[in-house]
């Protein structure tokens, strides 16, 4: 498993990692399968506060108790649970950063949080106040560095040029190329690097992924989906199937460190990790796959 370098940080992370968000709420099941993760090379477990009210992170803590110094976790923060409401409510304060960070290393079960990542955020926030949390939590060593999770490029670009992020987290895959039109080239001129996340397009991107087609995704219909299906399943083999494809071309942007992937079973979770042994998509490969799927762009927080 090859080890990317997230930003000037000194972590040092599977170049495949773990999302933990499809582990489930049985405990036994979801440490089976972070134990296997480790064993198969991956490092970077991704989590959150708002995956399951909290209770993600417990698992994610409980998995890694005997393990802790192989593993770097990441979890995220900003999305607040109003006591005696329904739901989550935004919250990107000082304040709240500061206090929500005690209650993850609780759950988690431990002393720091490798990567600790705003989960979400937009143009209108105290981006300052946010920024200043990071920086003392840092200072403080309750976590080793910060990232961004967006999809908005005028908030990236904010976080990019104002604060020492070292990570940033986006969806990205062959069916949502939007981050190849401003987002990657941002990232190229920095040392921060891309958490691809959804690579695999919700399934849409794997041999099993039909009936998910059905349904649409993004700017795609059902029927465009079956046809570029269709086209990808075509380049299949030399050991690369469907999944393998999608992994290694969300890879393959040299400002991407990390592709997360998902997996609620043994077979998925070892089907995502192969793709880190399989061979690389050549110029030509890369210029197929771009010609079958569409170069999507962002419309709105531009």
């Amino acid at each position: 498993m090859q080890h990317n370098r997230l930003g000037n940080s000194e972590l040092l992370t599977s170049e495949i990692g773990l999302g933990c968000m499809s582990l489930g709420t049985e405990e036994n099941k979801a440490t089976a399968l972070i134990h296997e993760a480790l064993d198969l090379g991956i490092n970077f477990l991704d989590t959150a506060d708002l995956y399951d009210s909290g209770l993600n992170e417990e698992l994610v803590g409980k998995a890694i108790k005997d393990r802790r110094t192989d593993v770097i976790v990441a979890t995220k923060v900003g999305n607040r649970r109003v006591p005696g409401k329904e739901g989550w409510v935004w919250d990107p304060s000082k304040a709240y950063i500061l206090s929500a960070v005690k209650d993850s290393l609780r759950r988690l079960g431990t002393d720091y949080i490798d990567l600790y990542q705003l989960h979400g955020g937009t143009i209108d926030d105290p981006i300052e106040e946010t920024i200043e949390a990071f920086e003392e939590l840092k200072k403080e060593g309750l976590i080793r560095y910060y990232g961004l999770s967006s999809i908005r490029p005028n908030v990236i670009r904010e976080y990019a040029s104002r604060s020492g992020i070292v990570s940033l987290m986006s969806q990205y895959s062959l069916l949502d190329r939007r981050p190849e039109e401003t987002t990657l080239p941002l990232l190229a001129k920095s040392p921060i690097r891309l958490i691809a996340r959804g690579p695999l397009a919700s399934g849409i991107l794997t041999d099993q992924g039909s009936a998910k087609a059905e349904r649409g995704y993004l700017n795609y219909t059902p029927e465009e989906l079956a046809e570029v299906r269709a086209k990808l399943s075509s380049l299949t083999g030399d050991g690369r199937d469907l999944g393998q494809i999608a992994i290694r071309y969300a890879l393959s942007d040299p400002a991407v460190g990390i592709v997360l992937a998902g997996a609620s079973s043994s077979r998925q979770l070892r089907s995502n990790a192969a793709a880190a042994t399989c061979s690389l998509l050549s110029p030509d490969e890369l210029s197929v796959l771009q010609t079958i799927t569409k170069a999507n762009t962002y419309r709105d927080h531009r």
